[in-house]
């Protein structure tokens, strides 16, 4: 569902996640429209109803009363506000968030000129909980006509099956997050960034290309230092000093490996549907084996599994909500206080009756073994004879993992 771009006078412009969640942009600067283009993705429409966040941009937020602080500068409040005061990457910011409203209309205001909304994510997947769907912490996509689902911890392989099936035709749906109706028949992705790490790259040339020149001499130029640090002898690598300084030097390049890229952009838009039917749910986890195994799985435990999964991605909003009831000790938020009972709850629901699996892999896992073994699993129609033909292939894709893939995999 890719709307067409909407602003009223200048002033105003409408989100419409998937008919779910409406956001309203008051008074956005070009800079702050694209910060938060950048997290919620091409998916702008004029509202007919009314929004269920609001996020005010001002030059300079008024406070009534003098502030006090929470943390060093992480947060603060006012007789009668709450605000946040870092924004991604710690940086300084200055936003006011009312928690006790969030689920309902909730609106938020921000001083002018931030990178991101902070807890923009957040606020949006609780919103989606108060309307009874469950935001995933997931990859999702369409695959030979069925619908996938890749879940599971953070780090877990989620993005690199994503990445391996949407090599080989596969419609993209979501990565990161991906909301699932609690009667289990639709889910909706947010078109957030991808972020792409070189050695996924490695595996898929094809997808290279499509990266900005800017970037990929960027990745370039980080291996180029790479190579020519190992060819240090080991014993200048060690001790203290200039050395240490150099070790450190390199581990941050190495962070830095990465692109983020819009999916549109890597899939093209025709690729991208950004809806599905859930049928095929996928719990990846990585392991100390070379080899690649998937397994049938009761759809309870995933369930019960994720509902961890989802409390750990909330940790740096909790840690906010702590802060704002600390400053505002009777103004409690049921909807967060129990959320992930409400999560439970749904989640139960929405993978009752589905086809759940476990896929156990290595990290960095190769995505040419990965596909082959989980590809069969992904048919409407499966037998235990594809099961066999599936470690085979996963066998033999795990003998070629030195060889570049050109092209789409057989």
């Amino acid at each position: 569902m890719l709307a067409a771009n909407h602003t009223t006078d200048g002033e105003q412009i409408d989100y419409d996640l998937h008919g779910l969640i409406g956001i309203r942009l008051i008074n956005p600067s070009p800079l702050d429209a694209a910060a938060v283009a950048r997290q919620l993705g091409p998916l702008r429409n004029r509202l007919s109803r009314e929004p269920d966040i609001i996020i005010r941009f001002v030059h300079q937020l008024e406070i009534s009363s003098p502030m006090r602080l929470i943390g060093l500068n992480d947060a603060g409040f006012a007789d009668d506000a709450f605000f946040v005061l870092r924004s991604r990457h710690k940086a300084k910011a200055k936003v006011k968030v009312a928690f006790d409203q969030i689920g309902k209309q909730c609106e938020v205001v921000c001083e002018s000129g931030l990178p991101s909304i902070p807890l923009l994510i957040p606020i949006v997947n609780l919103t989606a909980l108060s309307k009874g769907a469950i935001p995933l912490h997931a990859s999702a996509f369409t695959y030979d006509g069925t619908g996938v689902v890749v879940t599971g911890w953070s780090k877990g392989g989620k993005t690199e099956t994503l990445l391996a099936f949407m090599a080989n035709g596969a419609q993209y749906i979501g990565d990161e997050w991906v909301i699932l109706t609690a009667d289990g028949l639709h889910m909706y992705g947010i078109p957030e960034p991808i972020r792409v790490w070189d050695w996924h790259l490695e595996h898929l040339p094809q997808f290279r290309r499509l990266i900005r020149y800017s970037d990929r001499f960027r990745l370039q130029a980080i291996r180029l230092c790479q190579a020519l640090y190992q060819r240090i002898p080991n014993t200048s690598r060690t001790g203290f000093g200039p050395a240490t300084i150099l070790r450190r030097a390199m581990l941050q390049l190495q962070r830095q490996l990465y692109v983020d890229i819009a999916p549109h952009r890597l899939f093209g838009e025709g690729a991208c549907s950004l809806h599905g039917k859930p049928e095929k749910i996928f719990f990846a986890i990585s392991h100390d084996s070379d080899e690649v195994i998937v397994s049938q799985t009761d759809p309870l435990e995933i369930s019960r599994r994720m509902v961890h999964s989802l409390s750990y991605e909330l940790t740096d909003f909790l840690a906010y909500y702590l802060m704002f009831r600390f400053a505002f000790p009777s103004r409690a938020n049921d909807l967060i206080d129990n959320a992930a009972r409400y999560q439970s709850d749904i989640l139960s629901k929405a993978l009752a009756g589905k086809d759940t699996y476990t896929v156990y892999h290595p990290y960095p896992v190769p995505l040419r073994q990965l596909y082959a073994a989980v590809r069969p699993f992904c048919s409407a129609q499966f037998s235990s004879e594809e099961l066999v033909s599936s470690q085979i292939q996963a066998a033999e894709a795990e003998s070629k993992t030195q060889e570049v893939s050109k092209g789409h995999w057989a």
